[in-house]
């Protein structure tokens, strides 16, 4: 080795104990910080890839109670995303009702006539 390579072992001494106590705490804290830091790159990283996820949607609670009035036949039923029709029938008269599948309320209800016909008329054609 020449001259270069003899200076350069020269001006690495050995550190007194005090300062090599300071150098292992600085060596120790930046392990720790880039511990911290991969952890929470890891966590943003989970969220961002579980909100890209498709979410499935559930249909409420198991089990739920639509209360239709008693002298109703229900004539069909269809289902579309979280709401169902419901068709019914009582004394000649049709009614359909949307209700939501998560918690069972009516939210809206459809009377079914004939065109020029008045409720009285329907409510005669069917006792008959």
């Amino acid at each position: 080795m020449g001259p270069a390579g003899q200076e350069r072992e020269e001006d690495e001494k050995p550190l007194d104990p005090a300062a090599e106590r300071l150098r292992r705490k600085m060596v120790r804290l930046l392990a720790v910080s880039i511990g911290i830091m991969l952890i929470g790159v890891m966590a943003v990283l989970g969220v961002v890839v579980y909100k890209t996820l498709p979410q499935t949607k559930g249909v409420g609670a198991p089990t739920v109670s639509v209360e239709l009035p008693a002298d109703e036949e229900i004539v069909d039923t269809g289902l579309d995303g979280d709401r169902a029709l419901i068709h019914t029938r009582a004394g000649g008269i049709d009614r359909l009702y949307v209700v939501s599948l998560s918690d069972g309320a009516i939210v809206k209800r459809l009377d079914v006539g004939r065109k020029g016909a008045t409720r009285v008329d329907l409510e005669n054609a069917a006792s008959r």
